[in-house]
């Protein structure tokens, strides 16, 4: 993941990028943890769970990781709206080395708050991908990750309502 800011006027023009092999090592790596503590006598099992990873498998997480990228884009619609540029669109497998997300965000965004949007973009996007994956390899574990998704995706929306307008403290006063 990185950020880049650019000013322009009353909003800033920031930049998320999310790296593919940084994404698929942190689905690998849970999908290596939900396999070992699969029961011992599901080897085949455990082993197919594990192999999110390799060839052709990977494509899935492709798929996933676009349509997530796409959600996001979505969810941060105020700050990420993107005007038509292109009408024809196809289905064609893009491998993309990273996934950008543009958004223009206003000045009194906080730094905290653009941090935490990134973070929680990845972990949705992780947590998609991890639940996809064990959909079909381990449908028992799927909702746990589902439930992961739903509730960063849940988090992504509050950051931006509550910072979408300028919050006021009211005045209060000492007796």
């Amino acid at each position: 993941m990185s950020c880049c800011v650019e000013n322009e006027g009353s909003t800033l023009k920031v930049t998320l990028t999310f790296k593919r092999d940084q994404l698929l090592y942190d689905i690998k790596n849970y999908a290596y943890v939900e396999s070992h503590v699969m029961p011992p006598d599901t080897e085949h099992a455990k082993h197919m769970v594990a192999d999110v990873g390799e060839e052709g498998n990977v494509d899935r997480m492709t798929r996933v990781m676009d349509l997530g990228v796409s959600m996001c884009r979505e969810l941060l619609y105020p700050w990420a709206k993107k005007d038509i540029v292109n009408t024809e669109l196809d289905d064609t497998l893009k491998e993309r080395q990273q996934h950008v997300i543009v958004m223009n965000v206003p000045t009194t965004m906080s730094q905290t708050t653009l941090t935490l949007v990134e973070r929680l973009i990845h972990e949705y996007l992780v947590c998609r991908g991890v639940a996809d994956w064990l959909s079909i390899t381990n449908p028992a574990k799927s909702e746990t990750w589902l439930a992961k998704a739903a509730e960063a995706e849940t988090e992504i929306r509050t950051a931006i309502h509550s910072r979408m307008e300028r919050t006021r403290i009211r005045q209060h006063f000492l007796d």
